[in-house]
């Protein structure tokens, strides 16, 4: 997620910033893959420390940003430009030769937050869409007008942890039936009034669009199959660094690092302990935004990075 407005595509400087730059450990003839661009922030980072024998690949789903990509670094050579997810990254020809940084810094950005005609937010009204690349699958609006209610509540409470997942997806249907939902604002209100606010400050319905939107943009599909794509890309050395704004995303990142990084737990059934070799490093802890960038930019204050560096196959970090 990136912080400013469309407009500060040049200026605005992405969450956890400094500490994803000392993550990833750019060196100047290295190759990077930044997976979500968004508008560019943590990718004109790298690109300042490489030098002319550097590659920097710079992916993302949504047009918008893949228009910003071209339109700053078409002319760069060591640049290349793919529109897609970064699920598919391993696909690419361009990093068949291996990398060594990935960078996946999830969930909406900043810019399509903004746009009221992206549908993702219920502060501003505008078409209930909600997909990073608008030009695939179904919106929001389209997946309500047939998803059955238990569907629903189901997508609430698996994506959202809403606990009143089954009296939203109830309400929802009702009101459907009277009119078509097709409005962000007009989901907003349903919502609220089947879960009235009380003293919370929270809005009643921003666990229901986190979880419509990770479900319309399958998003916990895409990091599983992003991260196992990075994993099979990164060079002995290279570095991961996840970026995740929820309890959800960052759960799923931290058990991918887990599993390369740690044995796991003996067997009393089994006769012979099974060998374990890892093949990630975690390094450090997982980071989060200090006070000083919180003053700066509120919505950094849900952000969680984790770094994992790849190992050779004996086992043995490779240090540059």
């Amino acid at each position: 997620m990136t912080a400013g407005g469309a407009d500060a595509a040049s200026a605005h400087r992405p969450v956890l910033f400094a500490q994803v730059m000392e993550g990833l450990r750019v060196v100047p003839d290295g190759t990077y893959l930044d997976g979500t661009f968004g508008r560019g922030g943590h990718a004109r980072g790298v690109l300042e420390k490489l030098g002319p024998g550097g590659r920097l690949l710079l992916m993302d789903k949504d047009p918008e940003a893949i228009a910003v990509a071209e339109r700053e670094f078409a002319g760069d050579p060591r640049v290349a430009i793919r529109r897609g997810s970064f699920a598919s990254l391993a696909e690419w020809d361009a990093t068949a030769a291996g990398l060594d940084g990935v960078l996946l810094d999830l969930g909406v950005s900043s810019p399509q937050l903004d746009v009221a005609e992206r549908g993702f937010s219920f502060g501003k009204d505008g078409p209930l869409d909600m997909r990073m690349d608008p030009d695939s699958g179904e919106s929001a609006a389209q997946w309500l007008v047939h998803a059955d209610e238990r569907g629903i509540a189901d997508v609430l409470w698996t994506y959202g942890e809403e606990r009143q997942s089954r009296r939203i997806a109830r309400t929802i249907v009702a009101r459907r039936a009277q009119q078509p939902i097709t409005r962000t604002a007009q989901l907003a209100d349903i919502i609220a009034s089947a879960v009235p606010r009380g003293a919370s400050k929270i809005h009643p319905a921003t666990r229901s669009f986190q979880a419509i939107r990770i479900f319309i943009n399958r998003e916990l599909a895409d990091l599983e199959l992003g991260l196992d794509a990075a994993y099979a890309r990164l060079k002995p050395g290279g570095r991961l660094a996840v970026i995740s704004f929820h309890s959800l995303e960052d759960r799923v990142a931290k058990r991918f690092i887990a599993g390369h990084a740690k044995a796991p737990p003996g067997n009393r059934r089994l006769p012979v302990a099974q060998p374990f070799a890892p093949t990630l490093l975690e390094i450090g802890a997982a980071q989060r935004a200090d006070s000083t960038e919180l003053a700066a930019n509120p919505r950094a204050r849900s952000a969680v990075l984790r770094v994992a560096e790849r190992v050779a196959g004996d086992g043995s970090a490779v240090h540059a």
